[in-house]
């Protein structure tokens, strides 16, 4: 499901940015809606664990490093898409990670 929604999101936003002539429209935001459902992936039912996803997702999306800003050069819809996919893994990694250490206790 995440790696279709992948693709899907990819390629409607490589038309949308066609469409309006743009590299890069902000209010495009199914890249984001994506990285989310990646960041998703292993997060528990629990409300706090959302909130705590959003927060990370969010730091990350803003505070891009390396590999993700490289992402955002890759073409059409894979620049649009990829970075924000980076960055839901890295939320990924960092909430299981902490969940690991018992924090939040969930």
């Amino acid at each position: 499901m995440c790696v279709g929604s992948i693709f899907g999101a990819i390629w409607l936003s490589t038309e949308g940015a066609r469409i309006l002539k743009q590299k890069d429209p902000q209010f495009i935001v199914i890249d984001e809606i994506v990285g989310f459902l990646v960041a998703n992936f292993s997060c528990s039912s629990a409300i706090d664990c959302f909130g705590l996803e959003f927060s990370i997702i969010s730091l990350l999306r803003y505070r891009q490093g390396i590999p993700t800003n490289r992402l955002e050069r890759l073409p059409d819809g894979a620049g649009i898409v990829l970075d924000d996919v980076m960055a839901g893994v890295y939320t990924l990694i960092s909430l299981r990670l902490l969940l690991k250490m018992g924090w939040p206790d969930l």
